[in-house]
Order: structure tokens, then C-alpha cells, then sequence
């Protein structure tokens, strides 16, 4: 089994732990609804993210699907 050499010193040791700590989340308001959201995210309540819509909601919020998605279901039932 291994053992220490020597003591490890309060500040070596409190060194190796300065990286667990917790973070601080960001959240910010989102300048179309108004919601908290987190920062550099789609917008859970509205859908958009930079004044582009990304998710697009249907019978309010029950449904969500992202832009891509409908626009290849779409193309999948015209053939």
C-alpha cells in the first residue's frame, strides 16, 4: 500500500483544491420574453436565441421541435 513521504502542507493541500469549488451560473433576462434563461442558450420559454427562432413551439409549448427537424419531416412527406 502507498504511503506519504511527508506531510502534506495546509497550503499544498489547499492548492489542489482551489478547482473544487462550485461555479457561479450566469442567467440573464432574455430580451424577448423577459424570462431567465442562462447565457448563450436557447430560450426555454420563447424558443429564440439572437432574435432568430430556433425551436419552434406548437399548441403552446406542448409540443417542441427544432427548426431542422420540421423542415426534414416536411421534405420526408412530400415524396
Amino acid at each position: 500500500m502507498a504511503l506519504p513521504k511527508s506531510k502534506t502542507s495546509k497550503s499544498r493541500r489547499d492548492k489542489r483544491r482551489t478547482h473544487d469549488r462550485l461555479r457561479v451560473v450566469n442567467v440573464v433576462e432574455c430580451p424577448r420574453c423577459h424570462s431567465k434563461k442562462l447565457s448563450h442558450r436557447v430560450c426555454a420559454n420563447c424558443g429564440y436565441y439572437a432574435e432568430h427562432e430556433i425551436i419552434i413551439f406548437e399548441e403552446k409549448g406542448k409540443k417542441k421541435e427544432k427548426k431542422e427537424k420540421k423542415e426534414t419531416k416536411e421534405v420526408s412527406k412530400e415524396k
